[in-house]
């Protein structure tokens, strides 16, 4: 089953979800680590290339994800779930799509504004516009920084209500994103 039903998340939506949880958290840790490299460490210059290539492939990954979204029903809770954590869950949700998007825009800004573009992989590259604003690139850095450590920490606390769930609960919500249901 690889669309999602009225029951149970698809193989595209769970695979989807894990490559961009996976993705999110190595970007961070990349650009957390290479913040601190200097001239003359031998990563100096590859580990910001890998830092911006697999952005750019999240964004796209992104994209794809929210349209598949549009085209795929979200299951139906029959879950107890209070009302609360469904408001909860949905603002979570809307905001980690908010911050990827936020850091990846960002981060397009960071690396552009001197108008060169970003070569993902040397198979393409992403075209650069130059600065539209002054300092863009501090001011974006800021942006990309506080965003990704917002995501991180919103990212935690997701991890942290589904294992709630799981453990506590003793229902079915992380059990949906991690296996496809015989239909």
């Amino acid at each position: 089953m690889f669309r999602n039903t009225a029951n149970s998340y698809g193989k595209i939506a769970i695979l989807i979800h894990w490559v961009s949880a996976l993705a999110v958290i190595g970007l961070f840790v990349v650009g957390f680590w290479m913040v601190d490299l200097t001239y003359y460490s031998t990563w100096y210059k590859t580990a910001p290339h890998l830092h911006k290539s697999f952005g750019v492939l999240l964004f796209m990954l992104t994209l794809f994800r929210l349209v598949w979204r549009q085209l795929n029903p979200t299951p139906a809770s029959d879950l107890d779930h209070k009302a609360w954590e469904k408001r909860a869950g949905k603002l979570a949700h809307s905001a980690i799509y908010l911050l990827l998007l936020l850091i990846m825009f960002s981060g397009y800004l960071i690396s552009t504004a001197d108008s060169r573009g970003i070569w993902v992989f040397e198979w393409f590259e992403l075209p650069g516009f130059g600065a539209f604003i002054d300092d863009q690139a501090d001011i974006a850095g800021l942006v990309h920084q506080y965003a990704a450590y917002s995501l991180v920490g919103l990212a935690l606390i997701h991890a942290l209500g589904a294992l709630k769930h799981h453990f506590i609960d003793k229902d079915s919500t992380l059990l949906r994103m991690v296996k496809v249901e015989r239909g």
